[in-house]
């Protein structure tokens, strides 16, 4: 008899709390974690470090494959490795968002980057965040969530993490930013973010971490 791996994926655009809520659920689990976004994150990183821009589609794919990625996770700290660098801070750089959301637009990099995403469903479980974890790589995920907020929450949020390192943040510009990753996630050809038509939709505009997170955790019991 096959063991059945049980998978919750937390879809969501950008700054609707999906890392810190899914990295929590996780630890409270005791299951894996997965942050599909790191991955492109860590690509893009990969990408500068190697002169690569979007057109080097073909030397994405290769460098995709060949990397070398570690997440670690407990209730404290989360930690990201790429080719034994830790690359925590940078992956979070507004620059590297941007970046990797061109490179995700890529048809073969996608599927480059499909059977290493799917590697980390694992017992005792997975809790997977992204943009197409419950409609491409987990579609048969025992539980789904779209996590959702306004533009405006979301920009809020950006902007009072990054106000602590950058004077000059303005606002307006993330709100901007982050609608136009939005409508260029939502658009694409390949994959593109919505919510999978058995998934939970959670609004987190209003609500807590806490209360998201037991959101999630009602669904497993």
């Amino acid at each position: 008899m096959t063991t059945q791996i049980p998978v919750l994926t937390i879809d969501g655009p950008g700054g609707a709390g999906k890392g810190t809520v899914s990295r929590l659920v996780a630890v409270k689990l005791n299951w894996h974690y997965l942050e599909s976004g790191a991955i492109y994150r860590a690509l893009a990183v990969a990408a500068k470090r190697d002169s690569l821009d979007p057109g080097h589609t073909d030397r994405l794919v290769q460098t995709a494959l060949s990397m070398n990625l570690v997440f670690q996770c407990d209730a404290s700290n989360y930690t990201v490795s790429l080719d034994g660098d830790d690359v925590t801070e940078t992956i979070r750089q507004e620059s590297c968002g941007n970046m990797a959301s061109r490179i995700a637009a890529i048809p073969e990099v996608r599927q480059a980057l499909l059977d290493k995403q799917r590697l980390f469903k694992q017992l005792p479980g997975l809790v997977a965040e992204g943009r197409d974890m419950g409609t491409v790589i987990f579609p048969e995920a025992s539980h789904k969530v779209f996590l959702t907020a306004s533009a405006e929450e979301r920009a809020k949020r950006r902007y009072l993490q990054l106000k602590q390192s950058d004077n000059n943040v303005s606002l307006d510009r993330l709100r901007e930013e982050i609608e136009t990753r939005d409508n260029r996630d939502m658009n694409r050809a390949v994959a593109p973010l919505k919510p999978a038509v058995d998934a939970v939709l959670i609004d987190s505009t209003a609500l807590t971490v806490d209360e998201v997170i037991s959101q999630c955790l009602d669904l497993i019991k």
